[in-house]
C-alpha cells in the first residue's frame, strides 16, 4: 500500500501530453541567445574582420602600434607571420604579425610625444 502512494504521483508527472515545460524553455532561451548574438558575437566577428583586413593591407613604411604599446615603422616582412619593426634609430625588432593592433596616426604620435615631454618637466 505504501508503494502505491509513491508511484501514483510519479506516473502522473511523466505524462507524455505535457510539453508546456519544454516550450517555455525554448521561449525563454531564444531571446537570450538573440541578445547574446547581437551584443557579443556579431560585434566581435566584425572587429576580427576589420583587424584581419588591416593586417592584410600592411606595407613597408607603415607606422604601427603593437599589443604591448610599442610604436614602430615596418621595415619588412619575414615568412608571412613575422614583421620587422624599427622602434628607434638603429633598433630593429621582430614581432608576430598578429601582435600588431593598429596603424598609428600622426595625431596619436604627437599626443604621446607631448605627454612624455610634460612628464619629464614635473
Amino acid at each position: 500500500m505504501i508503494e502505491y502512494h509513491f508511484a501514483t504521483p510519479l506516473l502522473l508527472a511523466a505524462d507524455p501530453g505535457s510539453t508546456g515545460g519544454l516550450a517555455q524553455l525554448v521561449f525563454f532561451f531564444a531571446p537570450l541567445f538573440a541578445i547574446w548574438y547581437f551584443l557579443v558575437l556579431r560585434p566581435q566577428s566584425t572587429q576580427r574582420k576589420k583587424l584581419q583586413a588591416m593586417l592584410g593591407s600592411l606595407k613597408t613604411g607603415d607606422r604601427v602600434v603593437t599589443s604591448g604599446g610599442i610604436y614602430g615603422t615596418i621595415l619588412g616582412f619575414r615568412d608571412g607571420t613575422t614583421v620587422q619593426l624599427q622602434i628607434a634609430p638603429q633598433v630593429k625588432v621582430d614581432v608576430a604579425r598578429s601582435a600588431i593592433t593598429g596603424v598609428a596616426s600622426e595625431e596619436s604620435e604627437d599626443a604621446s610625444k607631448q605627454d612624455s615631454g610634460t612628464k619629464g618637466k614635473k
